[in-house]
C-alpha cells in the first residue's frame, strides 16, 4: 500500500490495441477436378502431418530442438526478459553496504586548512568505517513504470520473433523436403527413360544388323541415350545439396543426413482439405503481426518515458555508518552517523535534450504505427498471393497428367509402328521426348503443389507452436512476462 500511495500518477500516451480487420476474400474459379480443397476452418498447426511422410515429421521434430536460429531466438528472449528485470529493479529501494578501513599519513607540508592535528597527535592515523546506504526513487510520474512497461512490450515481441523465426525455419524445412523428393523423382524418371533409350539402341542395333534401319537411325538413337545420360549429374548435384540445406537447418554438418535422406521417396501428397482459418482470425495468428504491434506497444511506453523526463525527480535517501579513527570504539553508539532525506531533481535547463528525445520518441511511436500497417498489408497480399498460387497449380497439374498419360500412349504406338517399318526413328524419338518432358513437368508439378501448400500455411502462420516444447525448457514462459 505505501509503494502504492507514493508512485502517483503516469503521464504519456497510453496504448491503445490496434483493431485488425480481415480483408476481403477473392472469389477464385471452380476447383472441380483438383485433389486438395481450401475450406474456412482452424488452421492445422502441425500441418506437416497432414501430408502423412513419417520422415519429414521426424525432420520437423528434430528442428524443434536442434535448429541454431531459433535457440539463437530463444536467448534474445532470456535476454528480453532480463533487461525487463533491470527496468523494473529501478523502482524498488537500492540497499548498499560499505566497509572502509584505510591507513593514512598527512604530509606536514600540505595545506594546514586541509588537516589541523590535535596537540600531541602525530600525522599518521587509521580510519575504519562500516555502514548502509539506501535510496528509493518514487517514481511520482511513472518514468519507471513506464519503462518496464517498454520492456514488457520488448519481451514480447522477442517471443513472437523467435515464432517468425520458428515458421520460417519449419516453412523452409518442408519445403527443401518436397524438392529433395521432386529431384529424386525427376532422378528416377531419367534412369527409366535411360533405360527404355537404351532398349531403343538395342531395337535400332536389330534392325541395323538386319539390313532394315539406318546409320542415321543408329546416330540418333545414340544421341538421345546419351542426352537422357548428360540430365542425371545435375540432379545427383541438386540432390546433394538439398540434403546439406536440410542438414544446416538442423544444425547437422554437412552429408550428415545423406544415409537417411538418399533413399528415394514419393512426393508427399497434399491433403484433401486445407483448413485456412476463420474471417478475422488468420492475421492474428502471424508472428510478424504480433511483434509489429508489441514494437508499437514498446515505441508507445518509451514516449511516456520521454514525457516523464520533463518532471521532477524525487528519491528517498538514507545512511547509516559507524566511523571511527580506532577499531576499538567503532562499534560504540559514539561512532554512530547517519543522514536522511529527499532529494528532488527538476529539470531546467538542458539545451533541448529533452524536447529533442521527446520528438524522436515519437516519430520511432508513428513509424512503429505505419510498420504495423504495413505488415498487415503484407499479410494480406501473401495470403491471397498463397492462396491463388495453390489452386492454379493443381489445376495445372491436372492437365499435366493428363499430358503424361497421352504421351505414354504415343510412345507405345510409335515404338510398335517403327518396329513393324511404318515410321522412322525420328518419331520414336519425338514421342520419347515429350513423354519426358511431361513426366518432369509432372514431377515438377507435384513439387510446386506441395511447395506451395507449405507457402500457404506459412502465410496463413501456421506451425510455429512446434518451439513452443522446446522453448518451455529456457526457463522463461510467455507467461512471466509483465511479471516481476
Amino acid at each position: 500500500m505505501l509503494g502504492i500511495g507514493l508512485t502517483g500518477c503516469i503521464v504519456g500516451p497510453d496504448y491503445q490495441a490496434l483493431e485488425v480487420k480481415e480483408a476481403p476474400r477473392r472469389p477464385g474459379p471452380d476447383d472441380g477436378g483438383v485433389a486438395s480443397r481450401t475450406v474456412e476452418g482452424a488452421v492445422d498447426i502441425t500441418w506437416w502431418k497432414s501430408f502423412r511422410d513419417s520422415e519429414l515429421t521426424l525432420l520437423v521434430e528434430r528442428l524443434a530442438a536442434q535448429n541454431l536460429d531459433l535457440k539463437t531466438a530463444a536467448e534474445r528472449v532470456i535476454q528480453s526478459v532480463a533487461q525487463r528485470q533491470v527496468a523494473y529493479s529501478q523502482g524498488l529501494p537500492h540497499i548498499e553496504g560499505q566497509s572502509l578501513s584505510t591507513y593514512n599519513r598527512v604530509s606536514p607540508n600540505g595545506p594546514i586548512s586541509e588537516f589541523v592535528p590535535a596537540p600531541g597527535s602525530t600525522l599518521d592515523y587509521a580510519h575504519f568505517q562500516d555502514g548502509l546506504t539506501s535510496s528509493w526513487q518514487l517514481d511520482l510520474f511513472g518514468r519507471v513504470r513506464r519503462a518496464v512497461e517498454a520492456a514488457d512490450a520488448n519481451a514480447l515481441a522477442a517471443v513472437e520473433n523467435r515464432h517468425g523465426v520458428a515458421l520460417a525455419a519449419v516453412a523452409e524445412l518442408a519445403q527443401s523436403y518436397m524438392q529433395l523428393r521432386g529431384t529424386q523423382n525427376r532422378l528416377g524418371i531419367a534412369k527409366r527413360n535411360l533405360r527404355l533409350a537404351e532398349e531403343n539402341v538395342e531395337l535400332v542395333n536389330t534392325r541395323f544388323r538386319n539390313g532394315v534401319a539406318t546409320t542415321l537411325d543408329m546416330a540418333q538413337a545414340k544421341a538421345q541415350q546419351a542426352t537422357i545420360a548428360a540430365t542425371q549429374p545435375p540432379l545427383r548435384a541438386r540432390e546433394a545439396e538439398l540434403i546439406n540445406a536440410i542438414g544446416l537447418l538442423l544444425g547437422e554438418a554437412p552429408r550428415a543426413l545423406e544415409a537417411q535422406l538418399h533413399r528415394s521417396r514419393i512426393i508427399p501428397r497434399v491433403p484433401p482439405k486445407v483448413p485456412v482459418g476463420l474471417p478475422g482470425t488468420i492475421v492474428r495468428r502471424r508472428p510478424d503481426i504480433r511483434e509489429a504491434e508489441a514494437r508499437l506497444h514498446q515505441a508507445t511506453a518509451q514516449t511516456g518515458v520521454a514525457v516523464a523526463n520533463f518532471y521532477p525527480d524525487v528519491t528517498l535517501n538514507g545512511a547509516v555508518n559507524l566511523d571511527s579513527l580506532h577499531v576499538s570504539n567503532l562499534f560504540t553508539p559514539a561512532s554512530t552517523a547517519f543522514e536522511v532525506g529527499p532529494s528532488i531533481s527538476i529539470p531546467i535547463f538542458e539545451g533541448g535534450r529533452l524536447r529533442g528525445a521527446l520528438a524522436l520518441s515519437e516519430s520511432r511511436q508513428r513509424e512503429a504505427a505505419v510498420f504495423f500497417q504495413e505488415t498487415v498489408l503484407r499479410a494480406w497480399k501473401e495470403v491471397d498471393d498463397a492462396l491463388t498460387d495453390y489452386r492454379e497449380a493443381q489445376r495445372r497439374r491436372v492437365d499435366v497428367a493428363r499430358s503424361v498419360t497421352e504421351n505414354q500412349a504415343a510412345l507405345q504406338a510409335a515404338r510398335q509402328r517403327y518396329s513393324e517399318g511404318a515410321i522412322d526413328f525420328l518419331n520414336v524419338i519425338t514421342a520419347q521426348a515429350q513423354l519426358l518432358q511431361s513426366e518432369n513437368d509432372l514431377a515438377d508439378s507435384d513439387t510446386q503443389v506441395a511447395t506451395d501448400l507449405v507457402n500457404l500455411y506459412r502465410a496463413l502462420g501456421g506451425g510455429w507452436e512446434v518451439a513452443d516444447v522446446a522453448y518451455s525448457t529456457d526457463g522463461v514462459s510467455r507467461q512471466k512476462i509483465g511479471t516481476p
